[in-house]
């Protein structure tokens, strides 16, 4: 199954490039024994769109031509919490059931769109504080790692 993150904006060189990389590495590489492949990032540019409205249609087009069929996950504030056992299970159910892919999904500064919730199979929240968007990009590598870590059996996860 392959696995892509796709968000809204670019990352800038720094700190938070360093750490989603790290993660990103250590997934790509765990994850070929596992019947998983990436997780690739797809950056989309924001949008221009004038009202909160537009700019999240446009990006909401966006981040539509670039989702493979299969598993959508939202990573919304308004999503369900979801412990990392429970979204490893989520993760290798799909891969078991013959997905082809899962896209993870960060909207832009006004969030994501109805449409692109509507659609997910999963929406879920890192908490409901308001994180930033690097934040989020570098949790949502970390998660996908631990996830390989405990379909595998590895003892990164301890909880």
């Amino acid at each position: 199954m392959r696995l892509a993150i796709i968000a809204i904006g670019r990352l800038k060189d720094g700190p938070e490039r360093e750490l989603c990389e790290r993660y990103r590495e250590r997934a790509l590489a765990l994850g070929r024994g596992l019947g998983l492949s990436g997780p690739e990032i797809v950056e989309l540019a924001e949008s221009r769109g004038r009202r909160p409205d537009e700019r999240k249609r446009d990006e909401a087009q966006a981040i539509t031509a670039k989702l493979a069929p299969g598993l959508l996950i939202a990573l919304d504030e308004r999503g369900r919490s979801l412990t990392s056992d429970a979204f490893a299970a989520r993760i290798e159910t799909a891969r078991d059931a013959g997905t082809a892919a899962a896209s993870l999904v960060i909207g832009g500064a006004d969030g994501l769109s109805d449409e692109i919730r509507d659609r997910a199979d999963l929406t879920i929240a890192f908490g409901a504080l308001t994180i930033p968007h690097q934040i989020v990009r570098a949790l949502a590598l970390e998660q996908l790692y631990r996830a390989m870590t405990i379909i595998a059996g590895h003892p990164y996860h301890r909880a």
